[in-house]
């Protein structure tokens, strides 16, 4: 899942945006092609950009919604993109889709059902194009032959343990969808498992939904968790005063999905902090937003962009108008919102000087760096 994160500043500023990449793959029949269909008619204010192998049954009007055909999809026609193209390759297809003229806001690649998703990944991580942020694999999953998929292709739990979204599809059509679900849970490390009938999954989980206004400027930090949903689904909103807002999306089987967002006015200490991120719990998919550290780094605010296991810092000059706090939305499936928050709040720290090797952790993180640890479970292994 992905958010728009940062990859330079422009004249010392602002920094631009990078858009994210999210790799969709799972076996033939899993419904990989109608997740795909729903997130485009659900995708609000955002433009989809689509790499697939064939059109076959990707719906050409939900296209022309999502964007201008022409610009926004790529199509390679028969057979399997990692075996079809090399990084590089690669590379032209996502430069086309990121070019600004496109608009686009995000990138799903649709793997073809026998394609390798581990090469897929390491592809996306290994791009050169300044443009664009690795954005989650998600694995997608037929509930009704789960078993007799696994069968006959035992390197599905290798495609599980390696995804950072796991949506189990198709569960009205299975006799006990309980024990299918624990079933792929016990096989995930650490994903979010997400339950879903005919692909419906709210998009929330793989990219931010722009508002369906016109808006003039960038979007404000309110604008990252407040969209429109539909409203047949019933949704929570406990936002109280300590600066922790927790909202509950669980009314339908295709929308089940936790967020916190989390406000601090005193400054985050970083090994706390990494200590937090390294410790991150089962089904917590997406962090996003940005972190002052105080004295550990006056001069720039970090970007964080997490899916799954993938993080990423991206440091920028705070502008002099900021409010210098940490604003962050976490968003997962199964998550404890509040114990999540007061781990956050357990961060904190008001200490007036630096710790002197306190940011090693964090600069890990940041891409460039020269010990980069920055990738997938599919890259690391």
């Amino acid at each position: 899942m992905g958010n728009n994160s940062v990859h330079e500043t422009d004249g010392g500023r602002r920094p631009q945006q990078q858009i994210p990449v999210v790799v969709l793959a799972g076996f033939l029949g899993s419904g990989k092609t109608t997740l795909l269909n729903h997130l485009l008619h659900r995708s609000a204010g955002s433009r989809i950009g689509a790499i697939v192998n064939d059109f076959g049954a990707i719906e050409i009007d939900a296209l022309a919604v999502a964007g201008a055909l022409g610009d926004s999809t790529v199509s390679l026609g028969n057979g399997c993109l990692c075996c079809a193209v090399d990084a590089g390759e690669l590379d032209v297809y996502l430069g086309k889709l990121a070019a600004p003229e496109t608009g686009v806001d995000v990138i799903v690649i649709e793997a073809s059902g026998l394609a390798e998703p581990q090469e897929l990944v390491r592809m996306v991580l290994a791009s050169e194009h300044p443009g664009i942020v690795y954005g989650g694999l998600v694995e997608v999953v037929d509930a009704a032959e789960f078993d007799d998929t696994r069968a006959r292709h035992p390197e599905i739990d290798r495609h599980l343990a390696l995804a950072d979204l796991v949506v189990v599809n198709k569960l009205d059509r299975t006799a006990d969808p309980e024990r299918v679900l624990a079933l792929v849970g016990s096989l995930t490390d650490r994903a979010a498992v997400v339950p879903a009938t005919y692909g419906r999954v709210d998009p929330e989980f793989l990219f931010d939904c722009r508002p369906s206004e016109e808006r003039i400027g960038q979007l404000s930090f309110d604008d990252l968790h407040d969209h429109d949903h539909d409203h047949n689904d019933s949704h929570g909103d406990d936002r109280g005063t300590d600066g922790l807002g927790r909202s509950g999306h669980a009314g339908h089987l295709h929308t089940g999905y936790d967020s916190l967002s989390f406000v601090s006015d005193v400054p985050l200490d970083p090994r706390r902090l990494m200590r937090f991120l390294d410790s991150r719990p089962e089904g917590l998919y997406r962090i996003k937003g940005h972190v002052d550290l105080g004295p550990n780094d006056l001069r720039n605010r970090y970007t964080m962009h997490a899916v799954g296991r993938f993080l990423r810092f991206y440091p920028e000059p705070w502008a002099p108008a900021d409010e210098r706090r940490t604003q962050l939305v976490l968003i997962g499936s199964g998550i404890d919102t509040e114990a999540l928050g007061t781990e956050l709040k357990g961060c904190e720290s008001d200490a007036p000087h630096a710790d002197e090797h306190g940011m090693w952790g964090v600069l890990r993180y940041v891409q460039g760096s020269e010990d980069d640890p920055t990738r997938s479970p599919a890259a690391a292994s």
